[in-house]
């Protein structure tokens, strides 16, 4: 058997084996639901644009660090980049999270516009949402790998700069993701699809 072989083998019975367990892991994300929320909203109010995500950074490794995580900081030379890892083995899985905000579109949490900081800066993209959901997806993956026995790696990818500063395209030439199996995405909207 070749290795693409095994390594389709080893995804397809992890994915299965998380399908199986799908509503224990989301009642865990659900139970810690207010403490997600919580960072998500100081993500919000910190509205740290592209490679200036010093503080919104931070709050996610410390997350990932209480929950068992090792952190490796300052990735691909960029001081708000960091890969969060659990576990060992294959199949390696990858989660991207985004933290930056937009110049110019500060905004209350309320649905119609009203400025916080006449010209601030602002999460027009719900990237305070992306960088908290997937780390408590990593959480969730990890909490999985501990209780099941089985063999993987998570590898959560905090991807600063990601409203015009392509902060993945330094991680990926610098050669990050070259060990993992599969990296998964995602992005708030009004609408879920694939």
């Amino acid at each position: 058997m070749n290795i693409f072989s095994t390594l389709l083998i080893s995804l397809f019975s992890f994915s299965v084996a998380i399908s199986q367990n799908a509503d224990e892991i989301l009642m865990q994300i659900d139970q810690n639901k207010e403490k997600y929320v919580t960072i998500s909203k100081k993500i919000w109010s910190l509205a740290e644009l592209g490679y200036q995500e010093y503080k919104s950074s931070d709050i996610l490794q410390e997350l990932l660090v209480s929950e068992g995580f090792t952190i490796e900081k300052g990735v691909a030379g960029i001081p708000t980049a960091f890969i969060a890892s659990y576990g060992q083995g294959s199949p390696v899985i990858g989660i991207l999270a985004e933290f930056d905000a937009l110049p110019g579109v500060s905004q209350d949490a309320v649905p119609e516009r009203k400025e916080i900081t006449v010209g601030g800066n602002g999460h027009a993209c719900g990237h305070h949402l992306f960088g908290t959901a997937s780390s408590a997806a990593a959480i969730a993956a990890k909490n999985w790998l501990t209780s099941s026995g089985q063999p993987g790696t998570i590898k959560l990818f905090g991807t600063p700069a990601e409203e015009g500063g392509g902060g993945k395209v330094y991680m990926v030439r610098a050669g990050l993701f070259d060990d993992i199996d599969v990296v998964l995405h995602w992005h708030p909207s009004s609408g879920n699809s694939a």
